[in-house]
């Protein structure tokens, strides 16, 4: 039986973790664990067995860190090779009964990716598909792709083995305890992109243990589709007499984690810390436990990097204003490549309160997939909002799709043939939910009716791609009343009968149905009321219309959307007394009301806006006084927000290059002159771990803080680190560690900085690190994320 076949039918349990228990056998801080798939292969096997006999399904290949950004291409193949062969071997010698299956374990890179580090996102996939592609050719059952903190990366390793196998593949992400990744996903988002990409099963691994996970799992049972597996820790690390040991016993971890097998999730194992002793007291609780039938949940749902958005009860809000139809100054941008104007245009619409944003960047004169490629690239950086990707050029279709960081809405097909033949299949490759139009090789029906069967036609059609009903959006087409007055209401009696009859949503471009009229605004926000009470799902809408917004405002306070109409009230306190059509509702800043243009322009993430604001203001305004003024309070609100968990990474990442951009305008300004070089702060990841994501990140905040940053590099032997502590007498030195089997290394560095600089002080990060490891190793502080590192150094260096 193969492993996609087992799924359908069976729980299935996965092993536990590998590198402590090669570190009790004897692997040495910074030496690379997958080589010992070659120079130890007895001691792989036996864990593997070891596994196999307690019970375990799936025993990953010892590959977590094989990529190519580690090993040249001939020892990546040995390793891969040599990996799976005692995997293998080790599944013939268990003397275990149940089924076997061999899984080719992917990590992560331990590089971020565009736009928030330097990896590209092609590299990424390039760098996992080779890996895949060895791992098919040696002949593993599924590829176990885990403890991904990023929903970009994850996406690229995703993509690397839908393209390069046909086999399983299944995919782990790493949540913090605020049940978030690190770069800000939900669950529920994750789960959206995931299964649209084609997941065979998702789940949730490693950073806690089962009770702290707990939460994030039954998320992920309430919105997913697939089955869901659970591969926590064994608890929080600490150091007992120089040994690191978890808090959470094989007992006590089998039974929370065979009590979620109980509630419908299908496959468990362990992570960090766990062993067969924990997989087989996991076995004997799960034992007589029935596999919980998957339920197919119909849930009409996009996402963005950090969150879900659900077509449900509440009316979706699509802001039009990214598109160059009627709008002169758009052309204009978009002629100039003027990416700056379509970041703002952006801003502008989530400010006043949509939740999509439809992206078109249309025009015969320019290079369309390019354009929107960068536009989304672009839009995604600075801001969180799912978007819809309006293209009726595949080409630029397919590319914006491939680099979308999430699952986003498609713009659009329609019930002619070559359409579907052209989007379907990119919608079924990439994930996505479709807007489908009404129309055919005829063009667009007079009659409800006819309009209501070409949507029958594309679902038929739909469903041949394997696209589900839930995917789809219809859009009836809004026409222009003063050319048809019956138009109108022949549109809303589609938009009635496709959510009554065909059970989908449907979304309209309001606005149509004025064109040719006076009084515009009135117009579609009568319309657009009348919409919405015939079930309208979405809105294509100018957010900047008062009317519109009013009626928005006003439909879900009397649909009992609004609880004590709240929303309705806020809203009613931004509009003018004279309720002019000009005004907007406009959501709280993040600077205060007085905050300057570059303030504002820092805290959105606009580099280029940074840069020029910074030079105008330096004909005017002393640098000195611009960086204390300015940028500082401006990286002060951001950081601020990080830490309430307002701001999410790649935020607070864009606003520390902003702040970069227009440090860098001021280092040129006073060039010649003496320039203030902050404290010096020392930062490394420890030897043998080449994840350095976090060191990096920690080293842009404190360089827009003002400190002068030496970045060792990654893989960092402590005597490096040292004598560098010691050349420049350095007051601080960060380390960092992402793995369990390097954090040994973090503590040789600790001690030999006691011994050579004594006056040196540490601070420690790291996905691996508690308060309580850091001061067993003898660190001075222990920052949770980059902002607490700001912080530590702020006050050690006071």
């Amino acid at each position: 039986m193969n492993f996609k076949a087992f799924l359908k039918e069976h729980i299935f349990l996965l092993d536990g973790g590998m590198g402590t228990l090669l570190q009790a056998r004897g692997l040495q801080p910074g030496e690379l664990p997958e080589r010992w798939s070659l120079t130890h292969p007895d001691v792989i096997v036996e864990i593997h067995r070891r596994y196999y006999d307690a019970g375990s399904h799936v025993v990953n290949t010892n590959t977590f860190g094989a990529n190519s950004l580690k090993f040249d291409a001939a020892e990546l193949e040995n390793v891969i090779s040599a990996a799976v062969a005692n995997a293998r071997r080790a599944a013939a010698e268990s003397t275990g009964a149940q089924s076997k299956f061999v899984a080719l374990d992917i990590g992560p890179t331990g590089r971020m990716l565009k736009p928030y580090g330097d990896l590209d996102f092609e590299a990424a996939v390039g760098i996992f598909a080779e890996t895949v592609r060895l791992g098919v050719k040696y002949g593993v059952d599924l590829i176990f792709i885990e403890t991904m903190n990023d929903s970009y990366e994850t996406k690229a390793a995703l993509l690397a083995a839908k393209e390069n196998s046909t086999l399983p593949v299944l995919v782990s992400n790493a949540y913090g305890a605020d049940g978030k990744l690190m770069t800000g996903a939900t669950p529920e988002a994750m789960v959206a992109m995931l299964e649209g990409l084609g997941a065979d099963a998702v789940g949730v691994n490693c950073s806690l243990g089962p009770k702290a996970l707990r939460p994030v799992v039954e998320e992920y049972l309430r919105v997913a589709s697939v089955p869901v597996f659970f591969k926590p820790n064994a608890g929080l690390p600490r150091v007992i007499e120089g040994k690191t040991v978890y808090d959470v016993a094989p007992t006590e971890f089998a039974g929370e984690v065979a009590a979620l097998l109980g509630c419908g999730v299908r496959g468990a194992g362990g992570c960090c810390g766990t062993t067969p002793d924990y997989i087989a007291a996991l076995a004997a609780a799960a034992r007589g436990l029935q596999p919980q039938p998957i339920d197919h949940k119909q849930r009409t749902v996009i996402s963005s990097y950090t969150h879900a958005v659900v077509f449900d009860r509440e009316p979706i809000l699509i802001g039009e204003r990214i598109n160059p139809t009627g709008k002169k100054r758009f052309k204009e941008a978009l002629r100039a490549g003027d990416m700056d104007y379509i970041l703002q245009e952006g801003i502008a619409e989530q400010e006043r309160g949509v939740q999509v944003l439809d992206v078109n960047v249309g025009l015969p004169e320019i290079d369309e997939p390019a354009m929107l490629t960068a536009a989304v690239t672009e839009l995604q950086a600075v801001l969180d909002l799912p978007l819809q990707l309006d293209t009726s050029d595949p080409v630029a279709m397919e590319r914006a799709l491939r680099i979308y960081n999430g699952k986003p809405m498609l713009n659009s097909v329609n019930g002619k043939r070559e359409s579907m033949e052209t989007v379907f299949p990119l919608a079924k490759k990439y994930g996505g939910v479709v807007v489908a139009l009404t129309l055919d090789e005829s063009g667009i029906p007079a009659s409800a009716e006819a309009r209501v069967e070409i949507a029958r036609r594309i679902l038929r059609e739909a469903e041949h791609y394997g696209i589900a009903k839930k995917d789809l959006i219809f859009d009836p087409l809004a026409l222009t009343v003063s050319a048809d007055s019956t138009a109108a209401k022949e549109t809303l009696r589609a938009v009635r009968m496709i959510r009554e009859e065909l059970g989908c949503h449907t979304s309209l471009g309001v606005s149509n149905v004025s064109f040719g009229l006076p009084a515009r605004d009135a117009v579609n926000s009568t319309y657009f009321a009348m919409a919405l009470t015939a079930g309208l799902s979405a809105a294509i809408m100018n957010p900047h219309s008062a009317e519109m917004m009013k009626t928005y405002h006003a439909y879900r306070a009397l649909a009992g959307l609004d609880e004590n109409c709240a929303d309705f009230i806020a809203f009613s306190e931004t509009l003018p007394a004279t309720q002019t059509t000009t005004a907007v509702p406009v959501t709280p800043k993040t600077v205060s009301e007085n905050a300057s243009r570059l303030q504002e322009a820092v805290v959105k993430g606009l580099r280029e806006r940074a840069a020029a604001l910074t030079a105008e203001l330096l004909k005017t305004e002393p640098p000195l006084s611009l960086v204390e003024q300015e940028l500082i309070p401006a990286l002060n609100a951001v950081g601020v927000g990080f830490e309430e968990k307002r701001v999410f990474l790649p935020q607070l990442l864009m606003s520390a290059e902003a702040a970069k951009a227009a440090f860098e305008v001021i280092k040129g300004a006073v060039q010649g002159s003496a320039s203030p070089r902050g404290k010096t702060v020392i930062i490394a990841t420890v030897k043998g771990d080449i994840h350095d994501i976090g060191k990096n990140i920690v080293k842009l905040l404190l360089e827009n803080y003002g400190f002068a940053v030496v970045d060792l590099g990654k893989d960092v032997a402590p005597e490096a680190v040292a004598r560098e502590a010691v050349r420049l007498h350095a007051p601080l030195v960060g380390l960092s560690a992402l793995m369990t089997t390097t954090v040994p290394a973090m503590a040789e560095t600790i001690a030999l900085l006691r011994k050579e600089a004594p006056w040196c002080r540490v601070m420690v990060g790291g996905a691996v690190l508690t308060q309580e490891y850091a001061d067993s190793i003898g660190a001075d502080r222990y920052a949770r994320d980059a902002m607490e590192a700001v912080r530590c150094a702020e006050e050690l260096l006071r």
